[in-house]
C-alpha cells in the first residue's frame, strides 16, 4: 500500500512536513511544538472560515466554568431559534499539550448548522503547564456543566447527548464517556453517543497491558517515521501528560467491561501510529454489544485533514463525519429507552 498521492503532492510542498528542525536556540521542545502545529493546521480553520453561513443564522457564546485548580472556556454554538436541539460536546486533538478552541471552530460551526446540533467546545488545559488528570477532569466538568445548563442551553438531552472528539481529544471522548456510564450524576442523562476521530484508547506503547488484544497493534511499530506524526511523537506527548498507563483515565480500552457504552462512529488513517487504537476499541465495544460504525481511510496519515482540507480524502473524511453524527443522532432515543431499563 502507499500513501494517498494527493498526500504525497501536499507532502512534497513544504519540507517541514517530512523533515522536522530542532527547536531554535531559546525555544523549548512543547513551545516549539505548539508553534508548528498551529502552522500545520491553520489551513483547516481557514478553510471553513471561507464557507461559513452569515453569522445571524447562529449564536456563539464563550463562557468560564470553574474547575479544580482554575477555569476553562467552554464555546457554545447552535442555530438560532427556540427549537431545542440535541448536543455534541467536542475536544480538540494536539496531544494533550497543545490546540485551542480556534483549531475546530468554524468547522463545528458548519456542522451544527447542517445537523441542527448545538455544540460545546471545550478549552481544556494543557500539559505540562496542568497535566494529568486536569484534561480529564476538565472534560467531565464540561459534561456535568451541560447536563446542569440543558435548559437554559436550549438543549434536550433525550434528542441526543454525544461527547466527541480528535486524536488525545478522541482519547477524552473515551475516557470520559466511560466514566460518565458509572458515574451516578449521569444516571438520568446518560451520553448517547461517541465520536471517536482517530483515537487513542490507550497508553501509546503500553500494549502488553491489553490482554488478548496486545497482538493487534502494530500500527505504533510500524510509524517510526510517518509524516506529521510519529511514533515517537505520540510517546512523548503522552509521557508528557503523565498519565500511569494503566489508568482508565488514560487507557478506556483496559476496563473491565464496555457494556452499557453509548453508540460509536469511529474514524482511522492507514499509517497512523494510532490506527489499531480505533480499529481495537471497535472490536472491543462491539464484541461488548455496543452499536459501532467504523471507517478506514487508504492512504491517508494522523491530522491529514487539518493540513490538506481541500484534498478529496479530506472530503471525504468530512461527509462520513456529518453522516457518522447522524446516525448517533438516529439512535439516541433508543439507546435512553435500552440505558434506563438496564
Amino acid at each position: 500500500m502507499s500513501y494517498d498521492p494527493e498526500i504525497v503532492a501536499a507532502l512534497a510542498s513544504d519540507p517541514a512536513y517530512t523533515q522536522p528542525q530542532a527547536p531554535p536556540e531559546g525555544v523549548s521542545l512543547v513551545e516549539y511544538a505548539r508553534q508548528q502545529a498551529s502552522a500545520a493546521i491553520s489551513p483547516f480553520a481557514q478553510f471553513y472560515k471561507e464557507r461559513l453561513p452569515d453569522e445571524s443564522l447562529y449564536i456563539v457564546s464563550d463562557t468560564q466554568v470553574s474547575v479544580e485548580g482554575g477555569f476553562i472556556t467552554l464555546r457554545y454554538v447552535r442555530p438560532r431559534g427556540d427549537v431545542a436541539l440535541p448536543i455534541l460536546v467536542w475536544f480538540h486533538g494536539g496531544g494533550y499539550m497543545l490546540g485551542d478552541l480556534d483549531m475546530d471552530d468554524a468547522h463545528l460551526r458548519s456542522i451544527s448548522l447542517e445537523l441542527q446540533l448545538a455544540i460545546v467546545n471545550v478549552d481544556y488545559r494543557l500539559a505540562p503547564e496542568h497535566p494529568f488528570p486536569a484534561a480529564f477532569n476538565d472534560g467531565l466538568a464540561a459534561l456535568q456543566w451541560v447536563v446542569n445548563n440543558a435548559d437554559e442551553l436550549g438543549v434536550n438531552l433525550k434528542k441526543g447527548f454525544l461527547v466527541g472528539g480528535d486524536s488525545a481529544g478522541g482519547n477524552l471522548a473515551a475516557a470520559v464517556a466511560l466514566r460518565a456510564r458509572d458515574d451516578s450524576s449521569f444516571k438520568h442523562a446518560p451520553l448517547t453517543g461517541q465520536y471517536l476521530r482517530e483515537p487513542v484508547v490507550i497508553f501509546p506503547g503500553a500494549y502488553a497491558l491489553a490482554d488478548k488484544y496486545s497482538a493487534e497493534f502494530h500500527s505504533f511499530a510500524e510509524s517510526t517515521d510517518t509524516p506529521l506524526l510519529n511514533s515517537e511523537r505520540v510517546h512523548s506527548s503522552f509521557q508528557i501528560y503523565g498519565g500511569p498507563p494503566e489508568d482508565l483515565r488514560v487507557s478506556p480500552l483496559l476496563a473491565p467491561s464496555h457494556a452499557g457504552l453509548p453508540p460509536a462512529f469511529i474514524q482511522v488513517q492507514e499509517f497512523d501510529p494510532i490506527r489499531d487504537d480505533g480499529i481495537v476499541y471497535e472490536k472491543v465495544l462491539r464484541e461488548a454489544g455496543v452499536r459501532t460504525k467504523l471507517v478506514k481511510y487508504v492512504g491517508t496519515v494522523h491530522g491529514f485533514h487539518y493540513a490538506f482540507p481541500r484534498i478529496g480524502a479530506a472530503t471525504e473524511l468530512d461527509r462520513d463525519a456529518r453522516e457518522g453524527l447522524k446516525w448517533l443522532l438516529s439512535l439516541s432515543s433508543n439507546f435512553i429507552e435500552v440505558d434506563t431499563k438496564a
